[in-house]
């Protein structure tokens, strides 16, 4: 694992100031238009990304306390927290955003050594240490950036932290199989292998094209002979 809890704490911070600057004055109009995702307006993106800061608080008010907070109640809860979201005026919602992440930020600080060792449940239904939780929101802050549509792109973010980032999602993608893939970002001198079926196709591209493809965003990612990269399952 190339990133330390450090890392992911300094990551989440400037992600989210990232998130925090592009939405910043946003009217209705702007947050009504349509975001990088399918069907999802960047109301909506927003609204998941107050939610998603909520309910990774859950999980260090376990850390901190032992009391088994999930993150959400359901899976059926977390939709409709993002719809109810997506209705909220221009203003509300970039409060609850900005007030969201603030709350997170302070929660997290307050966890001594002891705590962040504690053992929570992510969406998932994964276990893993408190530790993990700024991972998580890092990963949420930077790739929904680049979703709002507002002229952010995976160029745009840190490269250590698309490393760590390309490092996740091939550790992820390797635990369900799909087409062989050898990856390489051929600005960075880095190769990820992606198990699966076939011989494995050698593509490559920037770090940032390769994080992207990935991830399921638009990249320009080609194998060597210069056709399309395979196309990859649904990453989460």
């Amino acid at each position: 694992m190339r990133r330390t809890v450090d890392d992911a704490r300094r990551w989440m911070a400037r992600g989210t100031d990232l998130v925090l600057s592009a939405t910043a004055g946003w009217d209705e109009a702007e947050l009504s238009a349509p975001s990088g995702l399918p069907g999802w307006t960047r109301k909506h993106l927003v609204a998941h990304l107050a939610a998603n800061a909520d309910a990774l608080g859950n999980l260090v008010h376990w850390a901190a306390t032992g009391e088994r907070t999930p993150m959400y109640s359901s899976p059926e809860q977390r939709a409709a927290d993002i719809e109810a979201g997506a209705r909220r005026s221009a203003s509300e919602l970039t409060t609850w955003l900005r007030e969201s992440a603030e709350r997170l930020a302070a929660a997290m600080a307050d966890l001594d050594e002891r705590q962040w060792r504690t053992e929570v449940l992510t969406a998932q239904g994964r276990t893993v240490p408190a530790t993990e939780v700024p991972w998580m929101r890092t990963r949420e802050v930077y790739v929904h950036a680049v979703d709002l549509d507002a002229g952010i792109g995976f160029a745009d973010l840190p490269a250590d932290f698309l490393t760590a980032l390309a490092d996740d999602v091939v550790g992820k993608r390797g635990a369900k199989p799909d087409v062989a893939v050898v990856l390489t970002a051929t600005d960075a001198g880095e190769r990820w292998h992606l198990p699966g079926t076939g011989t494995p196709v050698e593509v490559g591209g920037s770090l940032a094209d390769v994080t992207a493809y990935l991830t399921g965003r638009p990249h320009t990612v080609t194998a060597t002979d210069g056709s399309p990269a395979p196309q990859l399952a649904a990453w989460l």
